[in-house]
């Protein structure tokens, strides 16, 4: 099964693509989506949706696993903004019809490292054991899409 991870964001959006055989989990692509902080918020969303769309075409995923929006109530603009960013990548991954999975930042870590609370360096050392990487991925954005691309894999699995 062919699945695709999200990190969403508005200004950088991590993805990555990830092989999830039985026994064996190959990494196909990582990156992020980068839009121009100087253009409109509508423009923004469009070369999201845009970039976003390029991915799903060029790998046909079966899943999308999408990490939940976390914001503290001192920033409800960011909230909102990531919300939207958030709402484009869903309706691109609705538009393709792939099964789409949204997983919290503590069920991602405790399904990696056993630990819900672990931190960045933690996570990208767990990952990159996994997948067998020469080194640890970066940036954080594509290590958290990766780790959401593996909590989906470990969840199809169990069940």
């Amino acid at each position: 099964m062919i699945i695709l991870g999200i990190d969403p964001g508005l200004q950088v959006c991590g993805y990555a693509v990830i092989k999830a055989e039985l026994l064996r989990t190959v990494l196909l692509e990582a990156g992020v989506f980068r839009t121009d902080g100087k253009k409109d918020l509508s423009r923004r969303l469009n070369q999201l949706a845009e970039d976003m769309r390029q991915v799903l075409e060029k790998f046909r995923p079966g899943a999308v696993a999408v990490e939940q929006l976390y914001s503290h109530y001192q920033h409800p603009r960011t909230a909102i903004l990531m919300g939207h960013a958030r709402g484009v990548l869903l309706q691109q991954a609705a538009a393709v019809n792939a099964d789409i999975y949204s997983f919290s930042a503590t069920r991602i870590k405790k399904a990696l490292t056993g630990n819900g609370r672990a931190g960045k360096a933690q996570m990208q050392r767990a990952i990159q054991s996994m997948l067998r990487l020469p080194k640890l991925p970066e940036p954080p954005d594509v290590a958290d899409a990766i780790a959401a691309a593996l909590c989906c894999a470990n969840d199809r699995r169990m069940k």
